[in-house]
């Protein structure tokens, strides 16, 4: 319902109309920034490695970004750098390890201008369908993600069962306001979270939540 919802006013996107992306999120081994966003710090920072199911291994290895996303109240940034890695650091085994060399990481935030006050580990991968779309009148950003699923890969955290998958999906509307087109109004009836849902957050409450029963 949420994707013919959104093919009625929105178009899709030219270069990238669907994909699956894939996130490797980091936190402090006492999870400082889940807890921030539990708690709706006004100010908060995500760290993680991303790549898409779409892109092809080459002889420099499969292409990946180091991202970091920043959130001050309703605005959001983010910087990426790419890199190239062997396919084998991409097996959910081996996430474990980061992908990237620790100091790569933190070189490579620094260039950013964010400086870790504390030492980051992988945590949590999650993975999910996406279609991208423009807002026909404003031209707006819209992602569907869907299909979202989700494994620890820290070993303090244990590794309790299947693999955690959201049932709802999310709808991510990206622009400089934070006013919704009128379009778009008619999705908060839809059966989906939007704009501000954390995955990260929510895969790890669903995680916890499973773990305690």
């Amino acid at each position: 319902m949420s994707y013919a919802f959104l093919r009625q006013v929105c178009r899709s996107d030219k270069e990238y109309p669907k994909d699956r992306v894939n996130s490797l999120y980091f936190d402090t081994a006492d999870l400082d920034q889940y807890e921030k966003s539990a708690a709706g710090e006004f100010r908060k920072n995500k760290v993680r490695i991303r790549w898409y199911d779409s892109d092809v291994a080459g002889r420099r290895g499969m292409p990946i970004y180091l991202e970091l996303k920043s959130r001050e109240g309703f605005a959001s940034s983010k910087q990426r750098q790419q890199f190239y890695v062997p396919l084998k650091s991409l097996k959910l085994e081996n996430l474990s390890q980061g992908i990237l060399d620790y100091s790569t990481i933190i070189e490579t935030l620094a260039s950013f201008k964010f400086f870790l006050e504390n030492r980051i580990k992988p945590i949590i991968l999650i993975s999910y369908q996406r279609y991208r779309f423009s807002e026909l009148q404003t031209g707006m950003r819209v992602c569907l993600d869907y299909d979202i699923r989700a494994s620890v890969v820290a070993p303090e955290l244990g590794r309790r069962g299947r693999e955690i998958h959201l049932e709802s999906g999310v709808i991510e509307v990206k622009g400089a306001s934070i006013e919704l087109p009128v379009t778009l109004r008619y999705m908060k009836q839809l059966d989906v979270d939007w704009s501000r849902f954390s995955k990260y957050g929510g895969c790890l409450d669903a995680y916890f939540t499973r773990a305690e029963k």
